[in-house]
């Protein structure tokens, strides 16, 4: 499919998605047009400044938004802080490495200068991340709008976030509780072609494998010179506290890299590896390694499915406080 075609088909995609969320009264890609036209220039523009300073920045809002998702819909609920009488998500152990949570921030500051009132946190967040993937040379796509904040943010709920370790069976029950196909999964799994993994979220494949008695035993799915190359950087007993890896040989481009390393043996996590583990996944693999036109335009439909998840209850005014 070429760039013109590909253009066609994410305009069809957002007029479906258009008419899809007028009909049933929820989120709708024109939710903003007549109270606050400047909205998505404002996201894309905090979005843009911080990706100056910081090339972390596309992976940590996309990650963001998707342990937002995952725990009680989209409803911002990652954004709060922790009080005297609660810790919040993102004080879970999972969420403990989330960060550029300023860039929502600052994407708010501006929206209330001259929306005040008006745009939910959740919507700046779900904006934030298209606009991450988008400015890393990924595709953009119409985000559906109108979802509102939640409330309740606690870190013991993070345990719901799938694990870096789980294998196929839990990655599917845990997105199939989200109402997530094992299609949305290998195409969302593609968000880890941006980003960094810190050691411990891939120790068990490179040391002491399954249990072994060998320190050095290591994923046999691995290819012996990345497992080395892991070894190399995360020993045994790492001391180095932010020691770790890129997810893929591109980690700052949105690209198809991540599945053509996975094909290679070259994976990070348990859960990439799982991917490979039935024939309808394994498939998915391939043909998105075999193009990225194929990959981008799954990628944006599992990514507009999963933001529609539903969740809140107010409009912040502060993105770190409950109103």
């Amino acid at each position: 499919m070429g760039a013109l075609a590909f253009a066609v088909y994410l305009c069809l995609v957002a007029l479906q998605l258009s008419s899809y969320s007028s009909s049933v009264g929820a989120l709708s890609t024109i939710y903003y047009d007549k109270s606050c036209p400047q909205l998505e220039f404002l996201v894309r523009n905090a979005v843009k400044k911080a990706m100056l300073k910081d090339k972390t920045v596309p992976a940590a809002l996309l990650r963001m938004h998707f342990h937002d998702c995952f725990i009680r819909g989209c409803d911002g609920s990652v954004l709060l802080n922790s009080t005297a009488k609660n810790s919040a998500e993102k004080d879970g152990p999972a969420n403990i490495s989330l960060h550029a949570f300023y860039v929502i921030d600052n994407a708010k500051k501006a929206i209330e200068a001259v929306c005040p009132g008006t745009v939910s946190c959740a919507d700046i967040l779900a904006l934030a991340a298209r606009d991450a993937v988008a400015l890393s040379g990924g595709p953009t796509w119409e985000v559906p709008k109108g979802r509102l904040d939640g409330r309740v943010s606690k870190a013991i709920d993070t345990r719901q976030l799938p694990a870096p370790t789980f294998n196929l069976s839990q990655l599917q029950q845990s997105f199939s509780q989200r109402g997530l196909s094992l299609d949305d999964l290998v195409a969302l799994s593609g968000g880890h072609t941006l980003g960094f993994a810190h050691c411990s979220s891939f120790q068990n494949r490179i040391h002491n494998f399954g249990g072994a008695v060998k320190v050095n035993d290591v994923d046999p799915t691995l290819s012996p010179s990345f497992a080395a190359r892991l070894q190399s950087v995360c020993p045994a007993h790492n001391t180095v506290k932010n020691a770790g890896s890129n997810l893929d040989s591109t980690a700052t481009l949105f690209d198809n890299a991540y599945y053509k390393m996975l094909l290679q043996g070259m994976s990070i996590f348990s859960s990439d590896q799982a991917l490979l583990d039935s024939p309808r996944t394994k498939a998915l693999v391939s043909k998105f390694a075999a193009s990225k036109e194929a990959f981008e335009m799954a990628f944006v439909e599992s990514m507009v499915k999963m933001g529609n998840l539903p969740g809140g209850q107010e409009i912040r005014l502060n993105c770190r406080v409950v109103r």
